[in-house]
């Protein structure tokens, strides 16, 4: 009788362990397929300010057709990605691919090439603002130029320049 009440504990117990391993479920196999990684790879690199970062990855995330106005007749779709140091106007086709954005961004942060670029030729100037734009169009890459303000006393000159720090 012993034997019996320490057997009946113990096959519930393998059986109870054993039965969930028995009745899960494969999932379907699920393949990922990262179609805006060219546009990332254009526009990204490591001195790329923090707000741009910011919407070119909401940018390149971003499914058209998942959005509440998508409909398949439209050919492209025009979003507007905007924060409070900058905006970006990406145009979509009808699949969702990334064809071309205009960003613009206030008062970012430099990259080295461009501060050096600037203390090298303007050397008593000192930046009071600037403005950092790319233009992205599939197939031909990105095109990224600062605008800055330059002031001495009371002098003012605006230069532009791109990512390398050369002068445009």
């Amino acid at each position: 009788m012993k034997f019996i009440l320490f057997i009946i504990p113990v096959m519930f117990c393998l059986l109870g362990s054993a039965l969930p391993a028995l009745s899960q479920d494969t999932l379907p196999e699920i393949r990922l397929i990262a179609t805006k990684y060219k546009y990332l790879r254009t526009v990204d690199n490591a001195e790329t300010p923090r707000p741009a970062k910011l919407l070119e990855h909401k940018a390149a995330a971003y499914d058209v057709k998942k959005s509440d106005y998508y409909e398949e007749e439209y050919d492209t779709y025009f979003i507007s990605f905007i924060i409070p140091e900058g905006e970006m106007l990406a145009t979509y086709d009808q699949n969702g691919k990334l064809l071309r954005t205009a960003e613009k961004y206030k008062d970012v942060k430099l990259p080295k090439a461009v501060a050096d670029a600037v203390v090298d030729r303007f050397p008593n100037w000192h930046i009071s603002k600037d403005v950092y734009l790319v233009n992205y169009y599939e197939g031909e890459g990105a095109k990224k130029v600062y605008k800055l303000l330059l002031e001495n006393g009371d002098k003012r000159m605006r230069v532009k320049a791109n990512d390398n720090g050369e002068f445009l």
